[in-house]
């Protein structure tokens, strides 16, 4: 993402009414799905977020999402919107916040195992990612659920 997108972060963190950013642990995501983590966290931001500000309706990325309830029990409509970081800023800017924080871990790994990497393709796989993992094996941080390689025989945990 660079420079320019870490000066939006900056502007969306000065300038927000409030925002969250969640860390789902990848453990979590071998253990209840990526679809079930990405609830999980969504609805973190939001706990953290309505315990400072009164929300009526939450805009979502997407085509799915779990039902929440405030710490007082009180159902917040939602709304899903396909490409939603293409039509609200409000989700644009979530989804800034999301991919800003993902590529700084992402750059963290990269000077722990350099040989994946992460410093370019940010986790996803790439050719040269699989050759890492080809040469050395998964690290730590490599999601055990998701197939690491095209010829890849199951992985027990």
């Amino acid at each position: 993402m660079g420079g320019q997108c870490n000066k939006i972060k900056d502007y969306i963190k000065d300038n927000a009414i409030a925002y969250s950013i969640q860390l789902i642990h990848h453990e979590d995501i071998d253990k209840y799905n990526i679809l079930n983590a990405t609830m999980t966290g969504m609805h973190k931001c939001l706990d953290e977020i309505t315990d400072l500000l009164s929300i009526d309706t939450i805009l979502v990325d997407g085509n799915h999402f779990e039902f929440y309830s405030d710490k007082n029990d009180h159902y917040i409509d939602h709304i899903c919107v396909v490409d939603g970081d293409n039509t609200y800023k409000s989700i644009a800017a979530a989804s800034i916040l999301a991919k800003t924080y993902r590529d700084d871990i992402m750059l963290m790994f990269d000077e722990d195992y350099p040989v994946y990497n992460w410093r370019k393709n940010k986790g996803y796989p790439t050719k040269a990612h699989r050759e890492g993992i080809r040469l050395v094996g998964p690290t730590i941080h490599h999601r055990k659920s998701f197939r690491l390689l095209p010829e890849q025989l199951p992985i027990d945990f």
